[in-house]
């Protein structure tokens, strides 16, 4: 900790103004948000402006004379730690992606100008005796916070007064930023809400009953909480870090925890998907059949799947996981109790769901409805005596989709 860390990055201002100014992007770009309705007079969401935080903010700028005729431009972030290469060393990197609201999804998911890497990360490291210890934790946290702090500090006068910036369509408009959504997986929240492994960062829901939900954070209630309590108490019953603030405290109009935004990829994918059911339904034929004929079973299974092992294939891409997942559901059929199946099938369904291009408030009742189903389903793992603790994170964040589909529109992962 007495160390000292380097941190690689580029004006986050110079990005975005070439952002604002690729011609590329002439007639993709939202300038203002906007409200969608259908023939029916209901609400539609698809672009990040149509969402309901962006006119939110909007309406903010406006209460200040010197910012009328001024186009918001909300600053997307998103960070995941990776490793390069394990065979020349386990080379760890931690990436910091920017990109703007105002882009809309149709550009970001076909062109790679709509997403800039503003810099690296330090990623501290100490040996195996201090690796748990408390204050080291702690130490990289506000490394973090500090860095985050540092890198945006050019965008902050361009908060609270605008800036002229060249657009797409080559006129010269006033502009205002203003932090938007950070799209994080869970691990990445833990740190940036400043908060206990295990609780949610976006609800007060307790870690051992999460899906009974809980009143949303704020940052008004966190600081009272640090200023008003002892830290040891803090730990355990609120779920804070105490003393220790997020780095969006620097900024104007930012909450933290309004601005996290799921990783659909990590949390639900990979986390729930591959890491939580999948494994579970291994667990589950290995309890119920003997070693042998659960292998035979995982065996069909990944045939079925057309993998070339014995495990299950890392998914790491929507499209990717679209197929597996069809094909995966019946091939456990026949193997395993029908409320399983029910459970992959709501589970499924729910992420197809929220992978659609835009939404209606139908669609969101779907999304709804398919989460009651895999709530109700999902038990019959705990029945089996395979998995006694349903309460996790990533599955506890599909909870927060229908709010923050509202909230964000349909919001591309910026990695």
């Amino acid at each position: 900790m007495d160390g000292s860390y380097e941190v690689c990055y580029r004006d986050p201002q110079d990005i975005i103004h070439n952002m604002l100014a690729n011609p590329d992007f002439d007639g993709e770009i939202d300038y203002m948000p906007y409200q969608d309705f259908n023939v029916d007079g209901h609400q539609e969401w698809k672009d990040f402006m149509s969402g309901d935080w962006a006119y939110k903010q909007a309406n903010i700028i406006a209460k200040d004379p010197m910012m009328h005729g001024s186009v918001f431009v909300p600053v997307i972030l998103g960070s995941d730690k990776m490793t390069v290469s394990v065979a020349t060393g386990q080379t760890d990197y931690y990436p910091l992606y920017a990109s703007i609201g105002n882009v809309r999804n149709n550009v970001q998911q076909a062109h790679h100008n709509a997403v800039a890497v503003v810099g690296f990360l330090a990623i501290p490291k100490t040996d195996q005796q201090h690796i748990s210890d408390p204050a080291f934790w702690k130490f990289r946290w506000q490394l973090f916070h500090s860095s985050l702090s540092k890198i945006l500090e050019t965008l902050k006068p361009a908060m609270s007064r605008p800036e002229v910036a060249r657009c797409a369509d080559k006129h010269y408009r006033h502009v205002i930023y203003g932090l938007g959504p950070y799209i994080a997986d869970y691990e990445e929240q833990v740190v940036l809400a400043c908060i206990v492994k295990d609780w949610c960062a976006k609800c007060l829901a307790y870690p051992n009953c999460l899906d009974e939900g809980g009143s949303k954070r704020c940052r008004d209630h966190a600081e009272l909480l640090i200023k008003e309590l002892a830290l040891s108490s803090l730990w355990d019953k609120y779920g804070i870090v105490g003393k220790l603030v997020p780095f969006t405290n620097d900024f104007p109009c930012t909450d933290i925890h309004e601005l996290l935004a799921p990783d659909l990829l990590h949390q639900l994918i990979k986390g729930t998907f591959k890491d939580h059911l999948v494994a579970w339904v291994q667990q589950y034929l290995e309890k119920m059949h003997s070693k042998t004929e659960a292998a035979k079973i995982v065996t069909l299974i990944v045939g079925l799947l057309q993998w070339h092992h014995a495990q299950v294939y890392p998914i790491f891409h929507k499209d990717e996981a679209s197929n597996n997942g069809q094909v995966y559901l019946p091939a456990i059929k026949g193997h395993v109790p029908q409320d399983i199946v029910c459970t992959f099938c709501a589970f499924l369904e729910f992420c197809y769901i929220a992978w659609h291009d835009y939404h209606t408030e139908e669609s969101l009742m779907q999304l709804q409805d398919a989460l009651s189903r895999f709530h109700k389903y999902c038990v019959i793992f705990q029945t089996v005596g395979v998995h006694l603790h349903l309460s996790l994170p990533c599955q506890h964040s599909m909870v927060h989709y229908f709010a923050l589909t509202r909230c964000q529109g349909i919001l591309e992962k910026v990695e």
